[in-house]
């Protein structure tokens, strides 16, 4: 029923209409800031250059300017030109600025002239995903419905009621990819709205969490003081869906049995998340990068470690294909927050989200 709302929410009408208006706009904004900032890069690096070969010019001929020549009668045929020094260095301060002038203005244009087809390639590919992702959407939540329908019309008994359960993990396994695409593809926008309780949001996420940890025999405990509660400047469902995210790691990484505890604790104008799980560990890759985009770890069963005491076969996790925690390291920066790995070992992993506060 979750997904059925958030499908209706990201449907193709006004809202996809005023996503890829938006997605325009910022793309610009952000083609326009890079290119102002690679202008200003290279005006600085020009005009250091120009005020050293100046400078360089202007000792040299105050080297060839020797007072003995001045009271040395020309030779026949010899002309000398006589140049006074404080003009000289007026001139060369003005031909300098004049050059870094010009050279600032030349980076300028240049700059936005070579961003300018980047721009064009990131509005194309946002708008390939946006389009590609509403596409796949539709066919496989009928796949997905219809996969449900056959497994609840088979007995407990029938051989193929394994497969239909595996299918119907991988069909919700497209699905949750399709959305984190979607996701991706939206603008980053800077937070707005009203102030957001850090508890009740964080609630709400557990809460949704724990029917897919409860299958597994996963606990999700919500640890956070009473009477401590805190403000953000971050949209409510975009806090709800950093948390989701987060938890939603744990359990891919979680034994069966285990727990995963969402501690929140707030410290003067600080607000700390940090989501524990009790899997093996960050193996396979930089913990550094776990937040970068499409960032991948080999993944095993994550019931694998907890088979031997429930005395069940490992349950089969969805794969991650490294969007999730990226979206949660976007909004966070949008909010000046940041994300990042408190620790990791053999023991579980810990992930910790940190906001200021209002």
């Amino acid at each position: 029923m979750k997904r059925g709302v958030r499908g209706g929410r990201d449907g193709r009408g006004v809202r996809g209409g005023r996503a890829g208006a938006d997605a325009t706009d910022v793309d610009a904004t952000a083609v326009r800031r890079a290119s102002r900032v690679v202008g200003v890069q290279l005006t600085i690096a020009s005009g250091a250059l120009v005020v050293a070969a100046i400078g360089v010019a202007f000792f040299f001929v105050l080297d060839q300017l020797r007072p003995a020549e001045l009271a040395e009668k020309p030779r026949p045929g010899e002309h000398k030109i006589y140049i006074d020094t404080t003009e000289a260095m007026i001139a060369f301060v003005v031909v300098g600025v004049l050059a870094v002038a010009v050279a600032g203005a030349a980076s300028l244009i240049i700059t936005r002239r070579a961003v300018r087809p980047l721009g064009r390639a990131l509005q194309m590919q946002r708008t390939f995903v946006q389009d590609a992702s509403h596409e796949l959407r539709t066919p496989l939540a009928v796949l997905d419905a219809r996969l449900q329908i056959l497994q609840r019309t088979l007995p407990p008994d029938d051989p193929s009621s394994p497969v239909v359960a595996e299918l119907r993990t991988d069909a919700r396994a497209l699905i949750d990819i399709v959305d984190d695409l979607l996701l991706a593809a939206e603008p980053v926008q800077d937070a707005h709205g009203d102030p957001t309780p850090v508890l009740a949001a964080v609630d709400r996420a557990a809460d949704a969490m724990r029917v897919l940890a409860e299958p597994r025999g996963i606990d999700v405990r919500l640890d956070a003081p009473a009477g401590h509660d805190a403000l953000v400047a971050m949209p409510a469902a975009s806090l709800q869906r950093c948390v989701t995210a987060l938890v939603d790691n744990a359990l891919a990484h979680s034994p069966d049995g285990s727990t995963i505890t969402v501690a929140v604790r707030v410290q003067g104008r600080t607000v700390t998340l940090t989501v524990a799980d009790q899997g093996t560990g960050i193996r396979g890759i930089d913990p550094r990068r776990i937040f970068d985009r499409f960032a991948r770890a080999p993944q095993a069963s994550a019931g694998a470690a907890g088979a031997g005491a429930s005395g069940t076969s490992p349950t089969p996790v969805r794969p991650s294909f490294g969007i999730g925690l990226a979206l949660v390291r976007d909004i966070a920066a949008r909010s000046g927050g940041s994300v990042d790995v408190a620790a990791t070992s053999d023991a579980g992993t810990v992930l910790r989200l940190t906001l200021p506060t209002l």
